[in-house]
């Protein structure tokens, strides 16, 4: 099974994954945002582009992944991923069922200004405009499709440990 957790930047994917790994038993975390960083570190490099995912072989190459190491590994995949492109989300979607694989589709949600304030205030990673450009396609994907599409959770009033719950049990039931 994969446990896909999407949402914007600043929503909590990353800290939730690794709460949830250790929540549910043989589980591990794959971030699809490591397979961006293989295709952007070829040289020379592929054509231009702002962002990873709109590289055709970026959607099969995580589907691939992820089975590949489901199919070594067995148990649960935890995917921290943001996908806002509804076409892309519907690839890997559909891939990952091609190959029988149940997914769990989590949209971890916080109100903009929430979400602001994690990116500018973030002491790990530091203010990003990469981040904050985010805001406003994540905003439009929720009101079209990303909200119908996956479990919501608001995480504005949370800490990571009590979402991490919320989804684990989610799974579990």
């Amino acid at each position: 099974m994969i446990v896909w957790l999407n949402g914007t930047h600043g929503a909590g994917k990353t800290t939730t994954a690794a709460l949830v790994r250790q929540l549910l038993p043989d589980s591990r975390v794959l971030d699809a945002e490591k397979v961006g960083e293989t295709l952007m570190d070829i040289t020379p490099g592929l054509p231009g582009t702002d962002n990873f995912q709109h590289w055709p072989p970026w959607r099969p190459l995580v589907v691939e992944t992820a089975r590949h190491v489901l199919d070594y590994t067995g148990g649960t995949l935890v995917m921290p991923m943001t996908v806002l492109v509804e076409r892309y989300w519907r690839e890997i979607s559909a891939g990952l069922a091609r190959h029988a694989i149940p997914v769990r589709h989590f949209v971890l949600h916080a109100d903009q200004d929430t979400l602001r304030g994690r990116i500018e205030g973030d002491a790990v990673l530091g203010p990003s405009s990469f981040r904050l450009r985010y805001l406003e396609p994540y905003a439009e994907a929720a009101r079209t499709w990303l909200h119908r599409e996956g479990e919501v959770v608001d995480t504005t009033r949370l800490t990571p440990g009590e979402v991490a719950v919320r989804i684990a049990e989610a799974v579990k039931s």
